[in-house]
């Protein structure tokens, strides 16, 4: 589920040309990466790959990723290591993220709960940052009053039929993905109509502002349309059916006499780009808001974030959220760039949801 937007390091026409043994190859780096942090060679990756392939022709797809810029070698006749760009890829093209058990679930609530009975917020996240410190082995870390961000760029895709991944990359760099809520009879088509649409007024402002913006332009477009409707139907040659029903349909007749009447002509014709447009704004002000509440973690890996540019860490970090679902604050975890993403994920994301639920009680 590769998501089109840019990422530092690796050319994005390389990676859209990864075919499966490759992608496996690449994933085969990054777990061992990820498990020892140290470089794996073909002949080890040979052993561990599903089908049967020789060390040489893994070397071959080694390079191959090499010139993709998804993996290096750190030093002559080492094997190979992920490159920041290439641990981004997999974060947001490859990774599986697990789930917690329910003892863990179970633990985090119980722990954050008892801690918010005659305690303030400050400590209440206080507990939230020592829990997830000792569950991940890292250092966790807590920022209140968060503004959204400005954003540069946002892709929508498709997971499954009724679940689709809005990926939002902000002026500064940062990626974060949310998980969205879509409806199942929603075509494909919509969400890179919305995308486009999007991504011609969304740079520099957050996702609230556009909305606004979008939200006033559907209030204008919907005022011409009843203006020129209207028009056509006092004239007699329109009128509506099906108004008590979610889509109404305007019924065109006296074709004769519009044929006769340029302006009738012209007012149909602005009134079919209306009606479209309306559906455009539509669409993307539902997908917009579903964006806006979906469930989110960022994750930053090294260089990506001015923080840990030169210390090679990575933060995985999850907003929490007040009444009106407004982000108040965010948490997480600080660590290498060879977290185990996989686990630390849900960890990150399941505390700032039960977090959120003590803000929204307060």
């Amino acid at each position: 589920m590769a998501a089109n937007f840019e990422t530092p390091g690796p050319n994005r026409t390389s990676l859209a040309q990864l075919n499966d043994r490759s992608r496996e190859i690449f994933r085969r780096i990054v777990d061992s990466y990820l498990a020892t942090g140290e470089p794996v060679g073909s002949r080890h990756i040979s052993r561990l790959l599903p089908m049967t392939l020789s060390p040489a022709s893994v070397r071959n797809v080694m390079q191959d990723l090499e010139d993709a810029g998804l993996v290096y070698a750190p030093h002559t006749s080492a094997g190979r290591i992920p490159t920041e760009g290439g641990l981004r890829f997999f974060v947001d093209a490859l990774l599986e993220v697990g789930n917690l058990s329910g003892d863990e679930r179970a633990r985090i609530e119980s722990q954050v709960k008892a801690a918010s009975t005659g305690k303030t917020l400050d400590g209440v996240l206080q507990e939230a940052t020592q829990l997830l410190s000792g569950l991940t082995r890292g250092a966790a870390v807590v920022l209140s009053s968060k503004e959204n961000a400005r954003l540069k760029q946002i892709e929508f895709v498709r997971l499954e039929a009724e679940r689709a991944l809005a990926v939002l990359v902000a002026e500064d760099g940062t990626v974060e993905n949310r998980i969205l809520k879509i409806p199942f009879d929603l075509p494909a088509s919509s969400l890179v109509e919305a995308a486009n649409y999007l991504n011609a007024r969304i740079r520099g402002r957050t996702l609230q502002d556009v909305r606004s913006e979008i939200e006033n332009a559907r209030s204008a477009t919907q005022a011409e349309l009843d203006d020129l409707t209207q028009r056509l139907v006092d004239a007699g040659l329109a009128s509506w059916a099906g108004v008590q029903t979610q889509s109404p349909q305007l019924i065109v007749r006296g074709q004769a006499n519009l044929l006769e009447d340029l302006t009738a002509i012209e007012d149909l014709e602005r009134i079919r780009l209306l009606f479209a447009d309306l559906e455009t704004k539509k669409d993307v002000i539902d997908i917009l808001s579903r964006a806006e509440t979906g469930e989110g973690v960022r994750i930053f890996i090294g260089s990506e974030n001015k923080l840990f540019s030169l210390s090679g860490s990575s933060m995985i970090a999850a907003p929490f959220r007040g009444s009106g679902e407004n982000i108040v604050g965010v948490l997480g975890v600080i660590g290498p760039t060879r977290l185990n993403y996989a686990r630390i994920v849900p960890m990150v994301d399941y505390t700032a949801k039960v977090v959120s639920e003590i803000v929204r009680q307060r």
